[in-house]
């Protein structure tokens, strides 16, 4: 018996086309996951709006896409907070398609995001995510050099229960050793 082939995955940049699928996989795990703290799914009309907003800040927003050009999942940078004190941090979002996780999708995205801000001349990047039994997304972090930073107890409450948070954090590039360059940062939230 031949062992089945790993599917053909690649990387790029999201496609407005792409916004129907990115919807799907975003509305999948807000209504079954603790991921993300939204318990109804934006209208696509609001999911587009906001791939919109992290690409005027000129950040990323990538797709991983199958050799048939599937959206498999999708990730994207936005600035952590926007007090100017942060402009050189970053927060990731990943999120994967239900059927296609387990696969190495999101340690491709997430490998991606990182050096792409790295590039950009970013700093920190930031992983708040939701429930402290979400072993996978903690595990992918921890595995691409993110560390433990904080728990934040019962941050949320959905699906009837209360919900932690968990901080992770990963220094991009040279980290805090040395002075960051001004022009090196996104334009201002």
């Amino acid at each position: 018996m031949k062992a089945a082939r790993a599917p053909e995955l690649s990387v790029r940049d999201c496609a407005e086309s792409d916004m129907p699928a990115i919807a799907r996989i975003y509305g999948h795990h807000v209504r079954h996951g603790f991921g993300s703290f939204e318990e109804v799914p934006p209208s696509l009309e609001e999911m587009r709006r906001r791939r919109d907003e992290i690409l005027l800040k000129c950040l990323p927003y990538i797709v991983a896409v199958d050799g048939a050009g599937d959206v498999l999942g999708y990730a994207y940078a936005s600035p952590y907070r926007t007090r100017s004190a942060y402009r050189f941090s970053l927060e990731d979002s990943i999120y994967v398609a239900p059927e296609a996780t387990r696969g190495g999708i999101g340690r491709l995205l997430l490998r991606h995001l990182i050096e792409r801000c790295t590039a950009l001349g970013f700093r920190q990047m930031i992983a708040v995510i939701g429930d402290t039994g979400n072993a996978g997304s903690i595990g992918l972090h921890r595995a691409l050099g993110f560390r433990l930073v904080g728990t934040l107890a019962s941050i949320g409450f959905k699906a009837n229960r209360w919900v932690d948070g968990v901080l992770m954090q990963r220094a991009l590039g040279p980290g805090d050793g040395t002075p960051p360059t001004e022009r090196s940062a996104a334009p201002p939230a």
